[in-house]
């Protein structure tokens, strides 16, 4: 016999926590399965920590909209729950004439997507706010941030289980079917069990394709194909010289090597695009070549020696090599035909920004708000 619930939220990174948190306060029974033995292991902690202004999306594409919601949401709920941020600012920089087209490109579309906030900055200005960065013009993004990620996700989580949710960590869902009145799941890990629920949210992240792909009754062909790009970064082994984040213009598949700054002021650069077949969190020494190349285009002072290995995460893209970016799929019932599911697929960046306006589509999605 299995065991029943409201809701379930397959996946506990920063979006499905979010989203768990919002059905949970909207009054459902809510349970979240992790397949993992902690919350947020996988993109949600392997990433730059960056709140993202919007500038770089398609207009009118739900990566532009939801980063734009997201991140006014975001700054709030910090404010508000106690969350370690900081409103830093970024600079991305044209390092030659040949790119000073793209970066009044990139302009043009922060506005269309209705970040207003952008300055044009030329190479005396940079040179007094950066004096280490080189670099013909620049723009400045005084609402990019920088966020404890795993305290955003422990502030979700507390909210979420305040208002009745329940985690349960090693709880991969192994298969699943569509039913009348809702879904069952099929639970593996160390208490295996059936369960039974009326909504159903994958917001499986890495797995999202092969959790919708094991759900009996759901259409295959409308199961997204995901692209890995694996996305390393090499940390500053001295202290950092600049105050804000350092952009170069964009490359396929990427925003570029960029320069961040946790919280603590420490320095890390990437990441990178490197395409991968399967999933290694194993960061290869021998790419350091490539990034003190991309970085000394725009600090041509990086010392030799400075860079060390740090850690990698992997994108889940809807797009492959060559491809134009792909959006977010949101997937709700008006795209499959099947009541109360939804699937989220290629959740890369922005999502981390986005989280809050992700969770408010998906529970419109479930017909739970307008």
């Amino acid at each position: 016999m299995s065991e029943s619930v409201e809701a379930v939220v397959i996946g506990a990174g920063a979006v499905g926590l979010a989203v768990a948190r919002a059905l949970a306060r909207a009054g459902l029974e809510t349970l979240i399965l992790e397949a993992g033995a902690s919350i947020g292991a996988e993109s949600s902690s392997r990433n730059s920590e960056v709140i993202h202004a919007g500038i770089y999306y398609p207009t009118d594409s739900l990566k532009a909209r939801l980063c734009v919601a997201g991140r006014r949401q975001l700054y709030a709920y910090c404010a508000e729950h106690g969350v370690e941020h900081k409103r830093i600012g970024k600079l991305i920089v044209a390092a030659d004439d040949s790119q000073i087209p793209a970066l009044k490109s990139l302009r043009a579309t922060a506005a269309e997507n209705e970040v207003t906030d952008l300055a044009w900055i030329d190479r005396r200005s940079l040179e007094a706010m950066e004096p280490a960065v080189s670099g013909i013009a620049a723009l400045h993004s005084p609402s990019t941030g920088i966020i404890d990620s795993h305290g955003l996700m422990l502030s979700y989580l507390g909210e979420a289980e305040a208002a009745g949710a329940v985690l349960a960590l090693r709880s991969p869902v192994r298969a699943g079917a569509v039913g009348e009145s809702g879904f069952t799941l099929e639970i593996a890990g160390e208490q295996a069990m059936g369960l039974d629920c009326r909504f159903l949210v994958n917001a499986a992240g890495l797995s999202a394709p092969a959790v919708a792909r094991g759900l009996r009754g759901f259409d295959p062909a409308l199961v997204a194909a995901l692209h890995l790009a694996k996305g390393n970064y090499f940390v500053l082994s001295r202290p950092s010289p600049f105050t804000r984040l350092i952009y170069p213009m964009p490359e396929p598949g990427g925003l570029g090597v960029h320069l961040t700054l946790d919280l603590a002021g420490r320095a890390r650069f990437g990441p990178d695009v490197e395409w991968v077949e399967s999933i290694d969190y194993r960061v290869d020494p021998a790419r350091a070549g490539a990034f003190y190349r991309a970085i000394r285009r725009y600090w041509p002072a990086l010392p030799d020696n400075a860079l060390e290995p740090g850690y990698c995460g992997i994108r889940p893209k809807l797009s492959g090599p060559g491809a134009p970016a792909a959006d977010f799929m949101v997937q709700g019932p008006g795209a499959h035909g099947i009541p109360r599911l939804v699937n989220l697929f290629g959740i890369e960046s922005p999502g981390l920004t986005a989280s809050l306006a992700l969770a408010d589509l998906v529970l419109a999605e479930l017909g739970l708000r307008s």
